[in-house]
């Protein structure tokens, strides 16, 4: 900054005037106020000059930080609200998984219990008839919803009346839509979190709508819960029908099978039955036209032909038996180790002339290892034995939901003990599996490492 001449500061010019009454000093102060004045607007215009643009700018700055402040303030409110938000939504995510995961173990250990327990798909499907019709009865009498109907649009209370039914109308149909969709999806293992899914759709649609005093009622939420377990055990139900049936249908192909065995053994023993009483007749005759030399050598052959005419008969009266008696058969013990381990065994049973037909089949493409055989138990009521062997074994069924697949967690010493209560006649077992293809391929794999 430049620093005031001495003489044309205040002091020096007050001084002057002091003096005034001469003229001289007087015409001096004057020119000095004059010249002072000059010089402190020359000043003051240079400090304009070289400051003013700096202040300007400053300013400037000054606007831009309080802008960009605000800005940040705003965007930390923003991140406030949004990391609250998150957190809630991450809280109920939690509790949502935590409420999956025990519902998951809960039904991987098969802890559901039916509502219904209706006893056939077709009550389940009129039951579920009268759920979907009572839920239309509701959104027809405008009960499916608490609303208020005190609405005006433009002054215009038709107006808003059409507002209000235009948005009941779109909230129903988000949450049957949802509701759908959760039906569509249920199964065993989600049956309790699609429930949990529409109920948070029914919170959620309430909770957008509460500015429109709009709010889905409890007895319409019921109702898609009931239809929820109605259409998962409808479905069920109708799964264990379909089994059924393929269990019905697998014995009525076994019995067709057990029947043409019996048809053929029948046809085949009638044969040579005839046959062997033609011998044996012509053979007589000619016993009666031929010299005694040779009566010895007739007898001795028709004798022989009468003792394969026993054996024949025998047999005919049994296959005559078998197919009387219709409960007649084979219970088999089987294992297949190369497929299913250790101390697993299939307990089945079949009507067959030849059981071991039915042990090949089982032993199909469908199991890798042919199956070996530890007993086969003949019995006047098969079923009776078969159906005590596995009450007796039901708590170590492999699988614990479908009760065809005969498939037990057991020893065969067990076994043993089971059909000593249960049969009277002396079973042979066989204790080793032989397992060839198995115990084949292992050494196979051995040799090959």
């Amino acid at each position: 900054m430049k620093i005031e001449k001495w003489y044309l500061q205040t002091w020096f010019i007050s001084l002057v005037f002091i003096f005034s009454f001469l003229i001289i000093p007087f015409i001096t102060g004057v020119v000095l106020l004059i010249q002072h004045y000059m010089e402190h607007k020359k000043i003051t215009n240079k400090m304009n000059e070289e400051g003013l643009g700096e202040i300007q700018r400053f300013k400037q700055i000054k606007e831009e930080l309080e802008q960009e402040v605000e800005l940040y303030i705003e965007k930390k409110e923003n991140l406030i609200q949004e990391t609250n938000e998150l957190s809630i939504t991450l809280n109920e995510k939690q509790e949502e998984l935590v409420v999956l995961e025990d519902e998951l173990l809960l039904q991987s250990f098969g802890f559901y219990n039916p509502k219904y327990d209706l006893e056939t798909s077709e009550h389940y499907k009129e039951r579920l008839d009268d759920i979907r019709e009572k839920q239309k009865d509701l959104v027809r009498d405008k009960r499916a919803t608490h609303h208020f109907n005190g609405w005006e649009l433009n002054g215009s209370k038709q107006k808003g009346k059409v507002l209000n039914n235009n948005n009941i109308k779109l909230t129903i149909n988000a949450f049957n839509t949802e509701c759908d969709m959760a039906i569509g999806k249920v199964k065993f293992t989600n049956v309790h979190s699609m429930e949990t899914r529409i109920k948070k759709a029914f919170a959620n649609l309430n909770r957008i709508n509460k500015h429109n005093q709009i709010e889905i009622t409890h007895e319409y939420l019921s109702l898609k819960l009931d239809e929820l377990y109605l259409a998962y055990e409808y479905a069920q139900q109708v799964e264990e029908e379909k089994e059924e049936q393929r269990r019905i249908r697998e014995e009525m192909r076994e019995e067709e099978r057990a029947r043409r065995e019996i048809e053929a053994a029948k046809a085949k023993i009638e044969k040579e039955e005839k046959h062997f009483t033609q011998e044996i007749k012509n053979l007589q005759k000619r016993l009666t036209e031929e010299a005694n030399r040779e009566n010895k050598a007739l007898l001795k052959k028709i004798e022989q032909l009468q003792a394969k005419l026993a054996l024949i008969q025998k047999d005919k009266e049994n296959v005559f038996n078998r197919e009387q008696n219709t409960r007649a058969g084979y219970v088999y013990i089987i294992s297949n180790i190369g497929s299913f381990g250790e101390d697993v065994y299939k307990i089945g049973m079949t009507r067959r002339l030849h059981p071991d037909d039915r042990v090949r089949e089982l032993g199909d493409a469908s199991v890798p290892f042919r199956f070996d055989t530890h007993a086969m138990i003949f019995s006047h009521d098969a079923p009776a034995l078969e159906r005590a062997l596995h009450k007796a074994f039901d708590h170590k069924r492999v699988n614990k939901v479908n009760n065809r697949k005969e498939f037990f967690h057991v020893t065969l010493r067990e076994i043993q003990e089971e059909i000593v209560k249960n049969h009277s006649e002396v079973v042979q077992f066989t204790k080793m599996a032989e397992a060839k293809e198995y115990r084949e391929s292992l050494t196979q794999e051995a040799m090959s490492a």
